[in-house]
Protein backbone atom coordinates (compact mmCIF):
# COMPACT_ATOMS: atom_id res chain seq x y z
CA UNK A 1 0.00 0.00 0.00
CA UNK A 2 1.65 3.28 -1.04
CA UNK A 3 -1.40 5.86 0.41
CA UNK A 4 -2.21 7.69 -2.28
CA UNK A 5 -5.22 7.23 -3.60
CA UNK A 6 -8.51 8.59 -5.33
CA UNK A 7 -11.03 10.18 -2.98
CA UNK A 8 -14.13 11.80 -4.22
CA UNK A 9 -12.43 12.41 -7.39
CA UNK A 10 -9.40 13.83 -6.02
CA UNK A 11 -6.01 11.92 -5.91
CA UNK A 12 -4.75 12.24 -1.92
CA UNK A 13 -1.71 11.72 0.05
CA UNK A 14 -3.28 10.03 2.91
CA UNK A 15 -5.81 12.06 3.83
CA UNK A 16 -4.63 15.63 1.85
CA UNK A 17 -5.89 15.82 -1.34
CA UNK A 18 -2.82 16.71 -3.85
CA UNK A 19 -4.79 19.74 -5.18
CA UNK A 20 -5.09 21.44 -1.99
CA UNK A 21 -0.64 20.79 -1.57
CA UNK A 22 -0.54 22.45 -5.33
CA UNK A 23 -2.27 25.21 -4.20
CA UNK A 24 -0.06 26.29 -1.42
CA UNK A 25 3.01 25.80 -2.84
CA UNK A 26 2.94 25.85 -6.43
CA UNK A 27 3.88 22.92 -9.03
CA UNK A 28 5.71 21.09 -9.39
CA UNK A 29 6.98 19.83 -5.83
CA UNK A 30 7.67 16.17 -4.77
CA UNK A 31 5.12 14.84 -1.85
CA UNK A 32 5.48 12.05 0.28
CA UNK A 33 3.84 10.04 2.51
CA UNK A 34 4.60 9.44 5.87
CA UNK A 35 2.62 6.22 6.64
CA UNK A 36 4.00 4.47 3.63
CA UNK A 37 7.86 5.35 4.83
CA UNK A 38 6.81 4.06 8.08
CA UNK A 39 5.33 0.95 6.90
CA UNK A 40 7.82 -0.06 4.11
CA UNK A 41 10.06 0.37 6.86
CA UNK A 42 8.96 -1.95 9.37
CA UNK A 43 8.19 -4.51 6.97
CA UNK A 44 11.54 -4.90 6.14
CA UNK A 45 12.65 -4.38 9.35
CA UNK A 46 10.88 -7.15 10.81
CA UNK A 47 11.73 -9.43 8.00
CA UNK A 48 15.02 -9.98 9.95
CA UNK A 49 13.61 -10.16 12.98
CA UNK A 50 15.17 -13.54 14.81
CA UNK A 51 18.84 -12.81 13.55
CA UNK A 52 21.21 -10.33 14.59
CA UNK A 53 20.43 -7.44 11.82
CA UNK A 54 21.04 -3.15 11.95
CA UNK A 55 18.85 -1.37 8.77
CA UNK A 56 20.89 1.21 7.85
CA UNK A 57 18.86 3.42 5.30
CA UNK A 58 20.69 4.29 2.25
CA UNK A 59 21.26 8.67 1.84
CA UNK A 60 21.75 8.26 -1.93
CA UNK A 61 17.53 7.08 -2.90
CA UNK A 62 16.49 10.13 -0.90
CA UNK A 63 18.53 12.76 1.64
CA UNK A 64 15.63 15.03 2.23
CA UNK A 65 15.86 16.16 6.54
CA UNK A 66 12.96 14.66 6.98
CA UNK A 67 12.65 11.40 5.21
CA UNK A 68 15.63 10.58 6.94
CA UNK A 69 14.42 11.57 10.62
CA UNK A 70 11.31 9.72 10.15
CA UNK A 71 13.58 6.66 9.60
CA UNK A 72 15.87 7.48 12.32
CA UNK A 73 13.07 7.82 15.13
CA UNK A 74 12.65 4.36 13.84
CA UNK A 75 15.88 3.23 15.01
CA UNK A 76 16.95 3.11 11.58
CA UNK A 77 21.02 4.03 11.12
CA UNK A 78 22.39 5.37 7.53
CA UNK A 79 24.65 3.82 4.40
CA UNK A 80 26.13 7.19 3.27
CA UNK A 81 28.12 7.85 0.25
CA UNK A 82 29.51 11.02 0.72
CA UNK A 83 30.64 13.62 3.57
CA UNK A 84 27.51 15.81 2.90
CA UNK A 85 25.49 12.84 3.57
CA UNK A 86 26.96 11.56 6.31
CA UNK A 87 25.79 15.53 8.25
CA UNK A 88 22.48 14.72 6.30
CA UNK A 89 22.06 11.89 8.61
CA UNK A 90 23.91 13.08 11.64
CA UNK A 91 21.63 16.35 11.68
CA UNK A 92 18.67 14.04 11.42
CA UNK A 93 19.63 12.23 14.26
CA UNK A 94 21.42 8.98 13.00
CA UNK A 95 24.38 8.67 15.78
CA UNK A 96 27.53 8.56 14.27
CA UNK A 97 27.21 4.34 15.56
CA UNK A 98 25.01 3.14 13.30
CA UNK A 99 26.50 5.26 10.30
CA UNK A 100 28.58 3.14 7.27
CA UNK A 101 30.56 5.20 4.62
CA UNK A 102 30.37 3.50 1.44
CA UNK A 103 31.56 4.75 -2.08
CA UNK A 104 34.09 4.12 -4.26
CA UNK A 105 36.20 7.61 -4.00
CA UNK A 106 36.08 8.97 -0.59
CA UNK A 107 38.61 11.83 -0.40
CA UNK A 108 40.78 11.95 2.66
CA UNK A 109 38.99 14.97 3.91
CA UNK A 110 35.78 12.97 3.95
CA UNK A 111 37.91 10.43 5.82
CA UNK A 112 38.51 13.00 8.46
CA UNK A 113 35.10 14.26 8.82
CA UNK A 114 33.76 10.27 9.13
CA UNK A 115 36.35 10.17 11.76
CA UNK A 116 35.58 12.88 13.37
CA UNK A 117 31.89 11.88 13.39
CA UNK A 118 32.58 8.04 15.07
CA UNK A 119 30.93 6.29 12.64
CA UNK A 120 30.57 2.97 12.53
CA UNK A 121 32.89 1.66 9.53
CA UNK A 122 34.69 2.20 6.26
CA UNK A 123 33.62 0.36 3.58
CA UNK A 124 36.73 0.21 1.73
CA UNK A 125 36.88 -0.38 -2.45
CA UNK A 126 40.32 -0.36 -3.16
CA UNK A 127 44.15 -1.04 -2.10
CA UNK A 128 44.80 2.18 -2.07
CA UNK A 129 41.85 3.69 -0.28
CA UNK A 130 43.39 1.32 2.38
CA UNK A 131 46.52 3.25 2.28
CA UNK A 132 44.36 6.59 2.56
CA UNK A 133 42.97 5.56 5.11
CA UNK A 134 44.96 4.15 7.49
CA UNK A 135 47.23 7.59 6.34
CA UNK A 136 44.03 9.90 8.14
CA UNK A 137 43.52 7.71 10.90
CA UNK A 138 47.26 7.36 12.20
CA UNK A 139 47.55 11.09 11.67
CA UNK A 140 44.57 11.74 13.80
CA UNK A 141 45.36 9.00 16.42
CA UNK A 142 42.21 7.57 16.03
CA UNK A 143 41.14 3.31 15.35
CA UNK A 144 38.91 2.95 12.42
CA UNK A 145 36.82 -0.35 11.49
CA UNK A 146 36.95 -1.13 8.07
CA UNK A 147 34.88 -3.82 5.85
CA UNK A 148 36.28 -4.78 2.38
CA UNK A 149 33.61 -4.21 -0.60
CA UNK A 150 33.78 -7.57 -2.49
CA UNK A 151 33.47 -7.03 -6.14
CA UNK A 152 31.91 -10.54 -6.79
CA UNK A 153 31.29 -10.89 -10.07
CA UNK A 154 27.69 -11.18 -10.26
CA UNK A 155 25.39 -10.00 -13.06
CA UNK A 156 22.77 -8.25 -11.17
CA UNK A 157 20.43 -8.38 -14.44
CA UNK A 158 18.99 -4.98 -13.95
CA UNK A 159 19.72 -1.53 -15.95
CA UNK A 160 23.22 -1.74 -17.13
CA UNK A 161 23.93 1.99 -15.34
CA UNK A 162 22.73 0.66 -12.12
CA UNK A 163 24.65 -2.31 -12.08
CA UNK A 164 27.91 -2.66 -9.81
CA UNK A 165 28.55 -6.37 -9.22
CA UNK A 166 30.82 -7.73 -12.26
CA UNK A 167 34.31 -7.35 -12.94
CA UNK A 168 34.11 -3.86 -15.78
CA UNK A 169 32.10 -2.26 -12.93
CA UNK A 170 34.06 0.29 -11.00
CA UNK A 171 33.14 -0.97 -7.72
CA UNK A 172 34.28 -3.11 -5.08
CA UNK A 173 37.85 -5.06 -5.03
CA UNK A 174 38.45 -8.26 -6.46
CA UNK A 175 37.71 -11.10 -4.73
CA UNK A 176 41.14 -12.31 -5.78
CA UNK A 177 42.87 -9.67 -3.78
CA UNK A 178 40.88 -10.11 -0.99
CA UNK A 179 43.60 -11.71 0.48
CA UNK A 180 45.53 -8.95 0.11
CA UNK A 181 43.76 -6.63 1.38
CA UNK A 182 43.00 -7.79 4.28
CA UNK A 183 46.10 -8.69 5.11
CA UNK A 184 47.09 -4.61 4.48
CA UNK A 185 44.37 -3.43 7.07
CA UNK A 186 45.58 -6.46 9.40
CA UNK A 187 49.12 -4.89 9.09
CA UNK A 188 47.89 -1.27 10.41
CA UNK A 189 48.18 -0.56 13.68
CA UNK A 190 45.19 2.33 12.91
CA UNK A 191 42.72 -0.27 11.08
CA UNK A 192 40.31 -3.28 12.00
CA UNK A 193 39.09 -5.60 10.03
CA UNK A 194 35.57 -6.19 10.95
CA UNK A 195 34.11 -7.42 7.60
CA UNK A 196 33.19 -8.30 4.19
CA UNK A 197 30.17 -5.74 2.24
CA UNK A 198 28.62 -6.36 -0.94
CA UNK A 199 26.59 -4.45 -2.96
CA UNK A 200 25.67 -5.24 -6.75
CA UNK A 201 23.14 -3.13 -8.22
CA UNK A 202 19.67 -1.37 -7.90
CA UNK A 203 16.55 -2.11 -8.85
CA UNK A 204 17.14 -6.59 -8.52
CA UNK A 205 13.60 -7.86 -9.35
CA UNK A 206 14.65 -11.70 -8.77
CA UNK A 207 16.83 -13.60 -5.75
CA UNK A 208 19.57 -15.31 -8.06
CA UNK A 209 21.71 -12.68 -8.59
CA UNK A 210 21.62 -12.32 -4.46
CA UNK A 211 21.95 -15.43 -4.05
CA UNK A 212 25.51 -15.99 -6.25
CA UNK A 213 26.93 -12.69 -4.42
CA UNK A 214 25.83 -14.05 -0.69
CA UNK A 215 27.29 -17.37 -1.35
CA UNK A 216 30.49 -16.25 -2.88
CA UNK A 217 30.48 -13.66 0.54
CA UNK A 218 29.86 -16.40 2.92
CA UNK A 219 32.87 -18.93 0.91
CA UNK A 220 35.10 -15.42 0.98
CA UNK A 221 34.38 -15.11 4.69
CA UNK A 222 35.29 -18.74 5.41
CA UNK A 223 38.69 -18.08 3.65
CA UNK A 224 39.44 -15.14 5.26
CA UNK A 225 38.83 -16.71 8.84
CA UNK A 226 41.06 -19.71 8.14
CA UNK A 227 43.45 -17.13 7.49
CA UNK A 228 43.34 -15.82 10.99
CA UNK A 229 41.10 -12.67 9.99
CA UNK A 230 38.14 -11.78 12.20
CA UNK A 231 34.77 -11.23 10.15
CA UNK A 232 32.05 -10.09 12.27
CA UNK A 233 29.76 -8.54 9.55
CA UNK A 234 28.48 -8.92 6.92
CA UNK A 235 27.13 -5.75 4.53
CA UNK A 236 24.68 -7.17 2.48
CA UNK A 237 23.98 -3.89 0.64
CA UNK A 238 20.81 -2.86 -0.80
CA UNK A 239 19.33 -3.50 -4.17
CA UNK A 240 15.66 -4.83 -3.78
CA UNK A 241 13.35 -3.22 -6.43
CA UNK A 242 9.52 -1.95 -6.60
CA UNK A 243 7.13 -2.30 -9.19
CA UNK A 244 7.46 0.55 -11.64
CA UNK A 245 4.83 -1.07 -14.22
CA UNK A 246 4.74 -4.44 -14.06
CA UNK A 247 7.40 -5.93 -12.07
CA UNK A 248 7.32 -8.40 -9.46
CA UNK A 249 10.37 -7.78 -7.08
CA UNK A 250 10.43 -10.72 -4.02
CA UNK A 251 8.98 -9.59 -0.84
CA UNK A 252 10.75 -8.88 1.96
CA UNK A 253 10.11 -11.50 3.89
CA UNK A 254 10.81 -13.81 1.20
CA UNK A 255 14.40 -11.95 0.94
CA UNK A 256 15.13 -12.30 4.34
CA UNK A 257 14.68 -16.05 4.09
CA UNK A 258 17.33 -16.13 1.26
CA UNK A 259 19.77 -13.89 3.22
CA UNK A 260 19.44 -16.18 6.61
CA UNK A 261 19.50 -19.07 4.86
CA UNK A 262 22.94 -18.22 2.12
CA UNK A 263 24.73 -17.03 6.28
CA UNK A 264 23.76 -19.08 8.10
CA UNK A 265 26.27 -20.62 10.23
CA UNK A 266 28.38 -17.63 9.95
CA UNK A 267 27.48 -16.24 13.48
CA UNK A 268 27.98 -13.06 11.94
CA UNK A 269 25.90 -9.23 12.44
CA UNK A 270 24.27 -8.54 9.25
CA UNK A 271 24.10 -4.73 8.14
CA UNK A 272 21.45 -4.00 5.47
CA UNK A 273 20.92 -1.16 3.31
CA UNK A 274 17.67 -0.59 1.74
CA UNK A 275 16.60 2.77 -0.13
CA UNK A 276 14.46 2.42 -3.27
CA UNK A 277 12.44 -0.13 -1.63
CA UNK A 278 11.37 1.76 1.62
CA UNK A 279 11.22 5.14 -0.29
CA UNK A 280 10.73 4.50 -3.98
CA UNK A 281 6.87 4.22 -3.91
CA UNK A 282 6.31 6.26 -0.68
CA UNK A 283 6.44 9.44 -2.95
CA UNK A 284 5.35 11.29 -6.43
CA UNK A 285 5.90 14.33 -8.36
CA UNK A 286 3.31 16.37 -9.21
CA UNK A 287 3.14 18.47 -11.82
CA UNK A 288 0.92 21.05 -14.09
CA UNK A 289 0.11 20.91 -18.00
CA UNK A 290 0.87 23.79 -19.66
CA UNK A 291 0.11 23.11 -23.03
CA UNK A 292 -1.68 20.75 -25.10
CA UNK A 293 -0.46 20.61 -28.62
CA UNK A 294 -1.20 19.02 -31.53
CA UNK A 295 1.90 18.34 -33.85
CA UNK A 296 1.64 16.25 -37.77
CA UNK A 297 2.12 12.91 -36.04
CA UNK A 298 2.20 13.69 -32.78
CA UNK A 299 0.44 14.98 -29.70
CA UNK A 300 2.53 16.26 -26.90
CA UNK A 301 1.23 17.16 -23.67
CA UNK A 302 3.66 20.13 -22.02
CA UNK A 303 3.82 19.98 -18.04
CA UNK A 304 5.79 22.40 -15.76
CA UNK A 305 8.41 19.25 -14.29
CA UNK A 306 11.35 18.89 -16.11
CA UNK A 307 13.97 16.18 -16.84
CA UNK A 308 15.85 18.72 -14.06
CA UNK A 309 13.36 17.68 -11.61
CA UNK A 310 13.01 14.16 -12.18
CA UNK A 311 16.13 12.76 -14.41
CA UNK A 312 15.15 8.95 -14.77
CA UNK A 313 13.35 9.12 -17.93
CA UNK A 314 16.23 10.49 -19.60
CA UNK A 315 18.99 8.93 -17.72
CA UNK A 316 17.57 5.43 -17.78
CA UNK A 317 15.00 5.32 -19.44
CA UNK A 318 13.19 4.80 -16.81
CA UNK A 319 8.75 4.27 -16.45
CA UNK A 320 6.81 6.20 -14.35
CA UNK A 321 2.99 5.79 -14.22
CA UNK A 322 1.57 8.88 -14.98
CA UNK A 323 -2.28 9.51 -13.82
CA UNK A 324 -4.45 12.73 -13.46
CA UNK A 325 -4.54 14.17 -9.99
CA UNK A 326 -8.53 14.47 -10.64
CA UNK A 327 -10.18 10.87 -11.18
CA UNK A 328 -11.17 10.18 -14.90
CA UNK A 329 -14.66 10.48 -15.63
CA UNK A 330 -15.70 6.57 -16.06
CA UNK A 331 -15.44 5.50 -19.99
CA UNK A 332 -13.23 8.56 -20.47
CA UNK A 333 -11.36 7.52 -23.64
CA UNK A 334 -7.99 7.23 -23.39
CA UNK A 335 -5.30 8.02 -26.07
CA UNK A 336 -1.69 8.10 -26.55
CA UNK A 337 0.26 11.10 -25.86
CA UNK A 338 4.14 12.04 -25.33
CA UNK A 339 4.47 13.52 -21.93
CA UNK A 340 6.95 16.23 -21.53
CA UNK A 341 8.58 18.92 -19.86
CA UNK A 342 9.50 22.50 -20.88
CA UNK A 343 13.94 22.09 -20.92
CA UNK A 344 15.66 22.86 -24.04
CA UNK A 345 16.75 19.47 -24.71
CA UNK A 346 14.98 16.21 -26.62
CA UNK A 347 15.55 14.08 -23.69
CA UNK A 348 13.40 16.51 -21.78
CA UNK A 349 10.79 13.43 -22.22
CA UNK A 350 8.80 11.59 -19.85
CA UNK A 351 7.15 8.96 -21.57
CA UNK A 352 6.55 8.33 -25.53
CA UNK A 353 2.48 6.83 -26.73
CA UNK A 354 1.30 6.64 -23.40
CA UNK A 355 -2.31 6.11 -23.10
CA UNK A 356 -4.19 8.77 -20.70
CA UNK A 357 -7.41 10.49 -20.52
CA UNK A 358 -8.35 13.72 -22.29
CA UNK A 359 -6.13 16.76 -19.93
CA UNK A 360 -6.21 20.60 -20.39
CA UNK A 361 -3.97 23.24 -19.56
CA UNK A 362 -3.87 23.63 -15.97
CA UNK A 363 -4.48 20.27 -15.16
CA UNK A 364 -2.38 18.23 -12.76
CA UNK A 365 -0.97 15.21 -13.41
CA UNK A 366 1.25 13.25 -11.29
CA UNK A 367 4.31 10.69 -11.85
CA UNK A 368 4.06 7.91 -9.55
CA UNK A 369 7.43 6.15 -7.82
CA UNK A 370 8.97 9.18 -7.38
CA UNK A 371 10.56 8.57 -4.10
CA UNK A 372 13.30 7.40 -4.56
CA UNK A 373 16.10 9.32 -6.99
CA UNK A 374 13.84 11.75 -7.90
CA UNK A 375 14.40 14.90 -5.62
CA UNK A 376 18.16 13.75 -4.67
CA UNK A 377 18.82 14.10 -8.47
CA UNK A 378 17.76 17.10 -9.50
CA UNK A 379 19.39 19.75 -10.88
CA UNK A 380 19.11 23.76 -11.40
CA UNK A 381 19.28 23.14 -15.38
CA UNK A 382 18.13 26.07 -17.52
CA UNK A 383 18.37 28.24 -13.99
CA UNK A 384 15.12 26.62 -13.03
CA UNK A 385 14.82 26.09 -9.01
CA UNK A 386 14.62 23.06 -7.19
CA UNK A 387 11.29 22.33 -6.80
CA UNK A 388 9.76 22.10 -2.89
CA UNK A 389 9.20 18.67 -1.12
CA UNK A 390 6.54 17.62 0.37
CA UNK A 391 5.71 15.44 3.51
CA UNK A 392 2.44 14.40 4.12
CA UNK A 393 1.22 13.00 7.80
CA UNK A 394 -2.43 11.74 8.33
CA UNK A 395 -4.42 15.02 7.41
CA UNK A 396 -1.33 17.64 7.88
CA UNK A 397 1.18 18.57 5.48
CA UNK A 398 4.48 20.45 5.77
CA UNK A 399 7.18 21.70 3.02
CA UNK A 400 10.05 20.23 4.02
CA UNK A 401 12.12 21.44 1.61
CA UNK A 402 11.12 24.90 0.12
CA UNK A 403 11.77 26.25 -3.72
CA UNK A 404 14.29 29.05 -3.96
CA UNK A 405 13.92 32.35 -5.82
CA UNK A 406 15.98 33.35 -8.38
CA UNK A 407 17.84 35.81 -5.81
CA UNK A 408 18.76 32.76 -3.74
CA UNK A 409 20.09 31.03 -6.15
CA UNK A 410 22.21 34.23 -7.74
CA UNK A 411 23.69 34.74 -4.57
CA UNK A 412 25.52 31.48 -4.69
CA UNK A 413 27.72 33.02 -7.11
CA UNK A 414 29.84 36.59 -7.91
CA UNK A 415 31.75 38.29 -10.27
CA UNK A 416 35.10 38.84 -10.27
CA UNK A 417 36.41 42.19 -9.46
CA UNK A 418 37.35 42.87 -13.37
CA UNK A 419 34.17 42.60 -14.52
CA UNK A 420 32.09 43.69 -11.30
CA UNK A 421 31.62 47.38 -12.75
CA UNK A 422 30.89 45.92 -16.67
CA UNK A 423 27.16 46.21 -17.24
CA UNK A 424 28.05 50.33 -16.53
CA UNK A 425 30.99 50.51 -18.89
CA UNK A 426 28.79 48.86 -21.25
CA UNK A 427 26.18 51.81 -21.26
CA UNK A 428 28.95 54.05 -21.22
CA UNK A 429 30.10 52.94 -24.52
CA UNK A 430 26.73 52.78 -25.89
Amino acid sequence: MNHFEYRDGALCAEDVPLDDIAAATGTPFYCYATATLERHYRVFADAFSGVPATVLYSLKSNANLAVVRTFARLGAGADVVSAGELHRAVAAGVPGRRIVFSGVGKSREEMAYALDAGILQFNVESLDEIEALDAVAVSQARRAQVALRINPDVDARTHEKITTGVRANKFGIARDLAGEAAARVAASSALELVGLAVHIGSQLTELAPFEAAFARLAALTRALRAEGHAIERLDLGGGLGIRYRDENPPLPDVYAEMVKRETAGLGCELLLEPGRMIVGNAGVLVTRVLYVKEASERRFVIVDAAMNDLLRPALYDAYHAIEPVREPAPGAAYAPVDVVGPVCETGDTFALDRPLPPVSPGDLLVFRSAGAYGAVMASTYNARPLVPEVLVNGDRFAVVRRRPDFDEMAALESLPDWLADAPARARGAA
